[in-house]
């Protein structure tokens, strides 16, 4: 389906009188605050939602992703969370899949230049996104469109008449095209068009809102003035924050390993959630609970008044374990989450066979997949980390014979090994 877009400028609608604002419109104005960086511009948003309300026509909500390799964990999931909210409003949301952009390459927050994806790439990549994403949207109740509807028709004349709408100057002062200029690193041409076919999605798809992380700020706004030079009333854009990971500090990244990933097993999700401080658990409910604001703010009053907070975070874990697996994973998670605080050994312990005995403990954690090398597995026996059938383990030159036994690496990670000669 390719969809239509204004090929010349039009002048731009003029704005109404003001709508009042009804408690159901400020209720739903404040879901959609809830845990945001920011939201531009907020007058305007709310007299969407009125205008909304007074007509039944729901908002057009879009949130555009580059189908780059998925790896995704809870801190991607906190924009999905924010649309799955204004979904549950009555509002249309759509999932935007950039197989066009993705051959440009989103150069947002890079001091260099990054490849383009190929288109092979990009297909295989788009195939898993949106089974990705349904794990928190509604997805009957979702749009699902590729850029490549409208990108691909504009060809070379398109693309020309689309660039001379925004300048060089403008585009300079996305900051990382600053630093890069500066440094004398380069920008490729192809670069600029980058914000140049997001903000033309808004056109296309008529959007009256669209999300991103806070390093997407600068593309939002392209997409509004974009919207505005093509005589459409603007987008309002809401930017959500980065999730912090399990250390409470760095972003959450998987490079960091401060992540909790999606399609980890209930059991170790639920291990780390529970792992994160009583301070931090707040804003995980912030930023990834679908429980209504007055049950949070009920929940907190509760742990004021002398709940323990570990209550409410074995209600965090539960929620999030459900979402991504189910009521019983969750439930199974709880059991094996309280047998493990008790020194107990989980049930769905991983089995291994290896060979080589006698095997240095070393050897031993790195190839039964506990430790990533052979220094890691040394660095934790030094620090007590290491347990086998329950002993800890301190003595790092420790050979072990061949025999069966449980291997363990700090609080989670298990394995039961069988070692042959």
């Amino acid at each position: 389906m390719t969809t239509p877009v204004p090929s010349k400028t039009t002048a731009p609608a003029q704005a109404s009188a003001l709508l009042p604002l009804t408690d159901a419109v400020r209720e739903a104005l404040a879901i959609t605050k809830r845990g945001v960086d920011e939201l531009l511009i907020e007058a305007e948003f709310a007299q969407k939602l009125a205008r909304s309300e007074q007509s039944g026509k729901p908002l057009r909500i879009k949130l555009g992703l580059d189908p780059t390799a998925p790896d995704l964990h809870l801190g991607h999931t906190v924009v999905l969370n924010k649309m799955r909210q204004l979904q549950d409003l009555g509002h249309q949301v759509i999932f935007l899949i950039g197989d066009f952009t993705s051959m440009i390459g989103d150069p947002s927050g890079r001091n260099i230049t990054r490849p383009p994806l190929t288109r092979e790439q990009i297909e295989q990549n788009a195939m898993t996104y949106f089974k990705q994403a349904s794990l928190v949207l509604d997805a009957a109740r979702t749009e699902i469109r590729y850029n490549s509807e409208w990108s691909d028709p504009l060809g070379a004349r398109g693309m020309i008449e689309l660039s001379s709408r925004y300048t060089v100057a403008r585009m300079m002062e996305r900051d990382d095209f600053t630093k890069r200029y500066k440094s004398g690193t380069p920008i490729s041409v192809h670069e600029f068009l980058y914000p140049l076919m997001q903000g033309y999605d808004s056109v296309a798809l008529k959007a009256d809102l669209e999300l991103g992380g806070t390093d997407q700020k600068f593309n939002l706004l392209v997409g509004r003035e974009l919207q505005k030079d093509y005589g459409q009333e603007q987008q309002c854009i809401l930017t959500m924050p980065l999730l912090e990971g399990l250390d409470g500090v760095e972003k959450m990244s998987k490079s960091k390993n401060n992540y909790i990933g999606i399609t980890e097993p209930g059991n170790i999700m639920f291990a780390k959630l529970m792992s994160i401080s009583d301070v931090m658990m707040w804003r995980y409910f912030e930023l990834l609970s679908f429980r209504s604001i007055a049950e949070l703010a009920a929940l907190k009053a509760a742990v004021e008044g002398g709940m323990n907070p570990r209550d409410a975070k074995v209600a965090l874990a539960q929620e999030i374990v459900t979402r991504f697996h189910s009521a019983q994973a969750a439930e199974q998670a709880l059991a094996d989450f309280v047998n493990r605080s008790k020194g107990g050994i989980p049930d769905d312990v991983p089995e291994v066979s290896l060979a080589g005995a006698p095997l240095g403990i070393a050897q031993l954690l790195k190839q039964s997949g506990l430790c990533v090398s052979v220094s890691d597995a040394t660095r934790m026996v030094d620090q007590g980390g290491v347990r086998i059938d329950g002993a800890v383990i301190s003595d790092k030159a420790l050979k072990l014979d061949a025999g069966s036994f449980v291997l363990q690496v700090g609080k989670r990670k298990f394995a039961r090994v069988t070692l042959a000669a």
